[in-house]
């Protein structure tokens, strides 16, 4: 039944694309931005570092993925993260407060030591949350979510 909702949904795409191209025009999603509110910094040391993926594989360690949108900022005064020009579709954010600047997120007997979050405010049990978990689905208009810090140490 899945299948066939997603072939009708190609097949209509497709129709839908040549459609627009025989008549001089390209048929492309437009691009919007994802705002991050940061809630919660115990302090503005150091920097915040982020990614955007719609990579269920690499995610929360987004350095794998190739097309994973990053983003670093200084801690002090930026509460808010963009992400321009994505695509509409599934994503999911991670994030860490690098309060020492060294571009890593610091652990102590395998805990962070720094803070982290989640898109959706995704619950950790024994280990960082699985991507649908995190997950967000992400239209055309610009969407604006918030992510708690989480600190253990």
């Amino acid at each position: 039944m899945k299948a066939q909702a997603i072939r009708r949904a190609t097949t209509r795409g497709l129709v839908l694309g040549a459609l627009a191209l025989s008549q001089g025009g390209a048929v492309l999603p437009d691009r919007t931005t994802v705002l991050v509110d940061v809630v919660g910094l115990r302090s503005h040391k150091g920097l915040i570092q982020a990614c955007l993926t719609a990579d269920p594989g690499t995610f929360p360690d987004c350095e794998k993925d190739p097309q994973a949108l990053h983003q670093t900022v200084p801690a002090a005064g930026n509460d808010v993260i963009a992400f321009q020009h994505v695509l509409p579709g599934r994503y999911a954010v991670a994030l860490f407060h690098d309060e020492n600047a060294n571009g890593r997120l610091d652990k102590m007997f395998m805990m962070p030591r720094e803070g982290f979050g989640f898109s959706r405010d995704a619950p950790i049990r024994f280990g960082p949350p699985r991507f649908s978990a995190a997950a967000f689905t992400l239209g055309e208009a610009q969407m604006t979510t918030s992510i708690r810090m989480r600190y253990l140490l």
